[in-house]
């Protein structure tokens, strides 16, 4: 079980970069999609594209560095590697806050989407800096706990679409009460997941 999670781990996220890279920048880069689903009118058009950009493509190294933070073989072989890997993980998190916050406030779903997401972001971050935190004093355990904590949030727009193709498709909830459901349950479900890998104690 833990050689399973501990694969899906690395195969996961580079599924999903290729999914959100090829979605958002190929498919449809100007997020024609996405926008016509949208009941909220955005104030500034070029500006949110800038910023769901940026945020995506900083929440896209967070998940290039993340998979190699908590793997334990990595850690042991270089641990100047893992130093540095990570450095740039909390820094892609602390500069995508910014972003972040901006396009929660233009969620679909009104504002307990944008109360859902801002949490998220708070989390987020805050998962992140306890964890660097942690490492400064040197408290490798607490260190572990909450940086993975941080990586599971990481997923959190993986577990968006996934509800929301649930919801919506199969259940036949509207969309934009789908994509609230799911802003909520993004961080909910993804914490309750991190806890029981720490709890299982896979990656040690």
């Amino acid at each position: 079980m833990k050689k399973t999670i501990k694969i899906a781990v690395v195969i996961i996220p580079i599924l999903w970069i290729f999914h959100t890279l090829s979605k958002n920048f190929i498919v449809d880069p100007n997020f024609e999609t996405f926008i016509s689903r949208k009941e909220e009118i955005l104030t500034n058009r070029d500006l949110w594209t800038f910023m769901i950009r940026i945020h995506i493509l900083l929440a896209v190294l967070s998940l290039l560095t993340g998979p190699l933070g908590v793997l334990k073989k990595i850690r042991i072989k270089s641990l100047s590697f893992h130093r540095w890997n990570g450095r740039l993980y909390v820094i892609s998190i602390i500069l995508n806050f910014i972003p972040g916050v901006y396009v929660s406030f233009f969620a679909t779903g009104g504002w307990l989407s944008i109360l859902g997401f801002l949490i998220l972001n708070i989390l987020w971050l805050g998962t992140t800096v306890l964890g660097y935190w942690y490492i400064k004093g040197r408290k490798v355990t607490l260190h572990r706990q909450w940086m993975l904590r941080s990586f599971f949030l990481s997923f959190a727009n993986m577990t968006i679409y996934i509800v929301v193709a649930i919801a919506h498709h199969v259940i036949h909830i509207p969309y934009g009460t789908s994509y609230t459901l799911a802003v909520w349950l993004c961080w909910l479900l993804n914490l309750i997941a991190a806890e029981l890998v720490i709890r299982k104690n896979v990656f040690h």
